[in-house]
Parts: structure tokens; C-alpha cells; sequence
């Protein structure tokens, strides 16, 4: 079984870096991650800010996440998230401009194991089922922006 994993995955996105990064916070996901309803314990109002904390739940599951990095700047990102029945991990995101105009995301996953159960999800995480989760994140965020595009800037 596996207990501690790291998978990364780049994609190209279209759209410019000041656009896309945004999208990368808990705010922002809610545009583009069907289902994706963060409750926000600090601060309340959902700023992305080092330090936040938040919750998700996603089936049965609750994961506890907080911001540990916050460089806007940079435009990069980094959240730990504790799922307490089964891992704890590492998500950083950093985006830059790519040559055509559009932005460059790469997204890094650090997992370990708490449990059996943390085990079993760790060894389904392989390199392409998470290239194939990353490769669908572009789909959903591309399907946004050109969406946002052609509807006007009025577009809510």
C-alpha cells in the first residue's frame, strides 16, 4: 500500500495570469468545481489570505483546509488539507504567462496516509489518474473563461 505520494501536472489555460490565478482560490473554484461549497471559518468572508481556514465535504468526507502560502504577486498558492478519516496533504498552485497570451498552472498534490482507508485512496492516485484530474480542472476552467469571454464583462 502507499502511504505518502506526490504527483504534479502543468497545464495551459486560456486566459492571461491575472485572470486564471483568482481562479485557484476557494471563492474562485466555486466558478468552475461543480459541487465545490467551501464554508468559511476565517475570515468568514472567504479573502483568500495566509491563514484562512475553511471546510469542504465532498460525499462522506470532510476536509479541513488552510491557506499556508498566499503570494498574489507570485501568483502562487499553497493550501494544507486534512481529510481526518483517511490523509493529510499539500496543494500548491503557481500559474505564469505563457507565450500565446494564455497562463501556464502547475498544480502539485503532497499526500500521506492516516489510515487503511488514506492507503486505498493513495493507490488510486497514480500519475494518470492525476494528470487525468489536473486535464480535466482545464476543461472546466477554459469551458469559464471562454464562456465569461464571449458573454460580455456584464456576464454574472
Amino acid at each position: 500500500m502507499t502511504s505518502h505520494l506526490e504527483r504534479s501536472h502543468s497545464i495551459v489555460l486560456s486566459g492571461p495570469v491575472d485572470r486564471v490565478f483568482p481562479l485557484f482560490t476557494p471563492i474562485g473554484e466555486t466558478l468552475w468545481v461543480e459541487g465545490w461549497d467551501p464554508e468559511f471559518l476565517h475570515p468568514q468572508g472567504g479573502e483568500t489570505r495566509q491563514g484562512m481556514v475553511f471546510r469542504t465535504a465532498h460525499g462522506d468526507e470532510t476536509t479541513l483546509w488552510a491557506c499556508a502560502d498566499w503570494d498574489p504577486t507570485a501568483h502562487r498558492v499553497r493550501y494544507v488539507r486534512v481529510t481526518p478519516d483517511s490523509r493529510f496533504g499539500f496543494v500548491e498552485v503557481t500559474c505564469r504567462s505563457a507565450a500565446d497570451g494564455g497562463t501556464e498552472a502547475s498544480i502539485a498534490y503532497t499526500f500521506t496516509a492516516l489510515n487503511a482507508a488514506g492507503e486505498s485512496y493513495l493507490s488510486e492516485l497514480t500519475e494518470d489518474a492525476f494528470a487525468g484530474m489536473i486535464e480535466t480542472w482545464k476543461v472546466r476552467i477554459d469551458a469559464w473563461l471562454l464562456g465569461e469571454t464571449s458573454a460580455g464583462p456584464d456576464h454574472r
